[in-house]
């Protein structure tokens, strides 16, 4: 799509411009703007402070590369994921493409993030239609790769992956106030936007990342379990790497559903209708898994009520995107089984 080509095309902007070649590495204290005239067909570089950038209701008037005066409002305040409207002095709307954001730990400069955000000027179904498509892709390669590497995973398995790819992103306080429906084509829309570089930078040594969530304790057992896999040592590349995350994911939930599915407590729940497979796997993957069997046993069919409160609220959100974005179920033969 031609809003990706200019993306592409701010990003290779920001990085030929020159620097100042008296500094060891860039300022972790600014970050730079790309915004597109949709009138001029021009790309404005917008520098200004990161803690302004970070600032939710924050507004800056800025001059850009073009010359032009600038207004820059922020709308919701998340790191590299930042949204922002840019207006010039007519009130016109330019569409911010992408930021040039350095990453930095104690102040000291680490790398250098190019992301685009959901900035509500470049929202449209189409780029939801292609985040939908983009996970789904990828999900697809993960599977294909499992199955090379002689390991099936069940499709009702896949399926339900594929739709924990966005409600992990999910912010629960925004779920409860926000529109849902828009809430859910944001993030899609993020997929399409950076696709391999989706939730990049969420990755932390310390706790869950990148596109899966998943954390290191349960990497590692991941990566133990099933060495023969070759899932990347390394926690943090690991999980940036969304072919390889994916595979950890969907091995992590069948291992889980292997488990699950030979408790007696389950099966007596399944057989009963007292729960589903689809919500026993995002209610394991979202929390203990090892306790849902517990759980069964003491609240019977209100065994929901004793899962924790977020998990609570994960199954909301995994039944509301049931219902708003339909999903077809994938064949048997998609999956390799």
């Amino acid at each position: 799509p031609l809003i990706q080509a200019r993306i592409a095309e701010a990003e290779r902007l920001m990085k030929s411009r020159p620097r100042q070649t008296a500094m060891t590495s860039p300022s972790v204290d600014l970050v730079t703007l790309a915004a597109l005239d949709r009138n001029t067909s021009r790309i404005h570089l917008i520098t200004l402070y990161k803690d302004t950038f970070l600032t939710k209701g924050a507004e800056a008037m800025m001059t850009s590369s073009q010359g032009t005066p600038l207004s820059v409002r922020v709308l919701r305040a998340n790191g590299v994921n930042t949204a922002v409207a840019i207006f010039d002095e007519q009130g016109r709307s330019l569409v911010p493409l992408v930021v040039e954001f350095p990453i930095e730990k104690g102040g000291v400069f680490r790398e250098m993030a190019y992301y685009t955000s959901a900035h509500p000027a470049l929202l449209s179904p189409d780029l939801s239609r292609a985040g939908r498509a983009y996970v789904h892709r990828m999900i697809d390669l993960a599977v294909k790769r499992l199955r090379e590497k002689g390991t099936v995973i069940a499709p009702e398995i896949v399926t339900v992956a594929e739709r924990l790819c966005l409600v992990e992103h999910v912010d629960h306080d925004r779920f409860r106030l926000e529109n849902r429906s828009v809430l859910f084509d944001e993030i899609y829309s993020l997929y399409a936007l950076n696709e391999p570089d989706t939730y990049r930078y969420s990755v932390s040594f310390a706790g869950a990342g990148g596109m899966v969530q998943m954390i290191p304790w349960a990497y590692n057992l991941v990566r133990q379990r099933h060495p023969s896999v070759a899932l990347n040592p390394d926690f943090v590349v690991g999980m940036r790497n969304h072919a390889n995350a994916l595979q950890a994911m969907l091995l992590y939930m069948q291992d889980t559903w292997n488990e699950l599915a030979a408790n007696e407590d389950v099966q007596y729940a399944l057989n009963a209708k007292l729960a589903t497979q689809t919500e026993l796997l995002a209610a394991g993957y979202n929390s203990n898994s090892a306790r849902l069997p517990l759980y069964i046993r003491r609240g019977g069919a209100a065994w929901r009520t004793l899962i924790p409160h977020e998990t609570q609220i994960y199954l909301q959100i995994y039944k509301t995107l049931d219902a708003i974005v339909p999903q077809n179920p994938r064949p048997a033969t998609a999956t390799g089984s």
